[in-house]
């Protein structure tokens, strides 16, 4: 697998990809006349309501898968052993490096919650509190993906990553689609909080 423009991304929410990391700067750069004015606050903002959403996300999902989950949710929903992008970057790394690492975390978690929103209309299609939560979540990480790109773009010159997709959830049974929702999540729990800390900093006015 090759290196996926930013626009191309947006549109494969669904499409398992895997690749390394890989970065390129050129002099054209797509999403640089994408930049609002506000994108910086913008963009704090959804990283700070998806950080504050994330639990509650969790918890909802639980519920609505029914036994074991609710009750197992510790054995069952234990994130070892699927993949998540590596978050490796603290609040004293390099603005570039923490804005790269964000994209492909949301871009990662964008594709994830796409398979997860699918196999619940599919399992639960009465949960409507938990449908509506991933539809606004989905909402707000796709907003956030652009102005990631944006600020890529026009800050670095950066319009091309590399990004690795989990694994699809679409032939699997009913209690590996849940299970695998369930982990998925899990780990953005863990996660969200962290991004959240390091990401912040970077954004704050100067």
């Amino acid at each position: 697998t090759g290196v996926v423009p930013f626009m191309a991304l947006l549109l494969l929410q669904r499409r398992p990809v895997a690749g390394r990391a890989l970065l390129v700067t050129g002099s054209s750069c797509p999403g640089h006349g994408l930049c609002r004015s506000n994108v910086q606050e913008q963009t704090r903002r959804q990283v700070a309501l998806l950080n504050a959403t994330a639990q509650d996300l969790f918890s909802l999902y639980l519920k609505c898968q029914g036994e074991p989950f609710s009750s197992e949710s510790d054995k069952l929903c234990n994130p070892t052993g699927i993949f998540f992008p590596p978050f490796r970057v603290n609040r004293t790394s390099e603005r570039k490096e923490v804005m790269v690492a964000m994209y492909k975390l949301f871009a990662f978690l964008n594709a994830s919650l796409g398979n997860i929103t699918r196999d619940q209309e599919e399992l639960n299609p009465t949960a409507k509190e938990l449908l509506d939560r991933l539809h606004n979540t989905t909402k707000t990480t796709r907003g956030l993906i652009s102005n990631l790109t944006c600020l890529l773009c026009k800050n670095y010159n950066i319009f091309q990553v590399d990004v690795r997709y989990g694994e699809s959830s679409k032939t699997k049974s009913a209690f590996k689609k849940k299970q695998q929702g369930c982990q998925v999540l899990r780990k953005y729990v863990q996660v969200i909080g962290q991004a959240a800390r390091v990401l912040l900093p970077h954004l704050s006015p100067s």
